[in-house]
């Protein structure tokens, strides 16, 4: 794939097969309080002529910090366009996205905690997916048992950007290998004051790991801009992973894309999630 650094025109031009934006609460039993669980929203994006009697892969699609579910597609709705094109034009395959929240909705003190990025992990594994793939028509078929949703992880992906890409790394990548097969963190793996050694190291073990149990990396695509506050930390920390790690081969399952000049903005996301989505599920 030849790699762009602007959003093409014609991918924010309106288009005639317009897929779908919809709200999906859930219960998670993650942050239970008195016995009750805690109700969250998300938002999922269904793809123009969206059918029941098909199988979607879905990526899981995080946002960053200080706000909520709503950043993808409700506070920036021309992401809906991008994809409703890209998938008109053949671009990607369609598939379901689903933008949930880490945030719990009660730790306004707490918004800047690092460890909710790793936390998120089990109301991912034992909340947010199966919620969502018995409901929606994905290749799980509807059975979400465990055992299922790990034989079906060549058809999800997750991404994020800044703490969400954090939370890529922390919540799908080395706690929940087996669900996921493809990765898009764009700008950011270990934050401002991470252990970047300890990155790698994670990265590796991660990897060596699955290979074991054959679990394979289908792809990882990283994201960042070369004017971005997240770039340093985040190129040093793969340029690390990929020398020392054996399980990780540019071109084949990673590839880490940069835009000149590009700076931590919804301008360099929307073109991460761009290109990442025309490397997945392939």
């Amino acid at each position: 794939m030849e790699y762009v650094y602007e959003m093409p025109g014609e991918m924010l031009e309106k288009c005639d097969k317009a897929g779908k934006v919809e709200r999906f609460e859930y219960d998670s039993f993650t942050y239970e309080e008195d016995n009750k669980p805690l109700h969250k929203g998300a938002w999922v994006y269904l793809p123009y002529g969206y059918d029941e009697g098909k199988k979607y892969n879905v990526l899981y699609l995080l946002h960053g910090g200080f706000v909520t579910e709503d950043w993808w597609f409700v506070t920036y709705p021309d992401t809906v366009t991008i994809l409703d094109n890209m998938m008109a034009k053949g671009l990607c395959e369609p598939c379901i996205i689903v933008t949930p929240t880490y945030y719990r909705g009660d730790e306004e003190a707490d918004r800047q905690a690092e460890h909710i990025t790793e936390h998120f992990r089990t109301e991912l594994r034992k909340d947010l997916i199966p919620a969502v793939e018995a409901h929606y028509a994905t290749y799980a078929g509807k059975d979400v048992s465990e055992e299922n949703l790990i034989r079906t992880r060549e058809h999800r992906a997750f991404a994020g950007l800044s703490l969400g890409s954090m939370t890529t790394y922390r919540a799908a990548f080395y706690n929940n290998f087996d669900l996921f097969a493809w990765y898009g963190p764009f700008s950011g793996c270990g934050g401002p004051k991470g252990d970047r050694d300890e990155e790698v190291k994670r990265i590796c073990e991660t990897l060596k790991k699955g290979e074991e149990a054959g679990l394979a990396l289908k792809y990882m695509f990283c994201g960042n801009g070369d004017a971005d506050i997240a770039y340093a930390e985040h190129s040093e920390i793969m340029g690390k992973a990929l020398e020392v790690c054996p399980q990780l081969k540019k071109g084949e399952n990673y590839d880490f894309y940069v835009i000149p000049g590009g700076v931590h903005d919804m301008k360099a996301w929307q073109l991460h999630l761009y290109h990442a989505l025309q490397l997945f599920f392939r």
